[in-house]
Formats: C-alpha cells, structure tokens, sequence
C-alpha cells in the first residue's frame, strides 16, 4: 500500500507541475525575451521549466512524511493504517505542497527578472539618443 501511495503522489505532483508550466510558460518566455536575447530565452525556458518540475516533485512528493506509514513513531505503537480519509488527506498535501513550493521558485524567478528588467531598461535609456525637436518647431503653441 505504501508503494502506492507513494506513486499517486509522485503522479499527482507530476500532474501539478504540468498544469502549472501550462500556466506560465508564455509569461515566462515574454520575461526572458525581453531580459536575453531568443536563443538564450529558449534555453533558459527550458531550464526553468526543468526547475519547476524538480522543486515541485521534492516540495509534493514527501517521503520523510509517508515513512509515518512503514515505521511505527514508537516502539510500542501501532502504524498508522492508510484508510481513505488519510490517502484524500495525503494527497490534498502533494498538491499543496507542489505548489506551494513552485510560487516560492517563480517568485524569486520574477524578483530577479524584475530587477534585471530595470537594469536593461535603465541601459536603453543611457544608451538611446535624446530626441531632436522636429523642423519647424519652434516651441511654442499656435494659435
């Protein structure tokens, strides 16, 4: 039954982590585009996509947790019997848990990019020239 238990998590985490790179991926691609040039956006989506599936899977998939259910917590205590109110309860964990720890990942990742995104726009600005008035401006209104 442990087994079990421990591939439906893994499944559920996995299922998570989907649905979540679905949700994201045209944001975090805009994000990297706009930040690198799109050879590296392409690479770095990837790997970002990549991290997204390792944070969620170990932040879903907890195995000191469910070791409750094949290791008695004292000596002399009976384990803890894995009936449908646990495996709902085990599994509405996977999920928190998931994404619990994929939101902390994508807010460190659009903290960074936020910064990086002023330092590029900032570069822009130094780097445009100051616009020239047009011919026959002189500066003032007409009436």
């Amino acid at each position: 039954m442990f087994i079990t238990l421990l591939l439906v998590t893994f499944g559920v985490s996995v299922a998570t982590c989907v649905v979540v790179t679905r949700l994201f991926s045209k944001s975090i691609k805009t994000i990297l585009s706009r930040i690198v040039t799109d050879d590296l956006a392409g690479a770095w989506q990837r790997y970002l996509k990549f991290a997204i599936y390792v944070v969620g899977i170990s932040g879903g998939v907890r195995v000191w947790d469910l070791e409750k259910y094949i290791t008695p917590r004292a000596p002399d205590a009976e384990m803890l019997v894995l009936n449908s109110g646990r495996w709902v309860l085990e599994v509405y964990r996977t999920i928190i848990g998931t994404l619990q720890s994929v939101a902390w990942m994508l807010l460190v990742f659009f903290l960074i990019a936020l910064v990086a995104y002023v330092i590029v726009r900032g570069r822009e600005a130094k780097q445009a020239p100051p616009p020239s008035p047009s011919v026959g401006d002189t500066g003032s209104a007409s009436l």
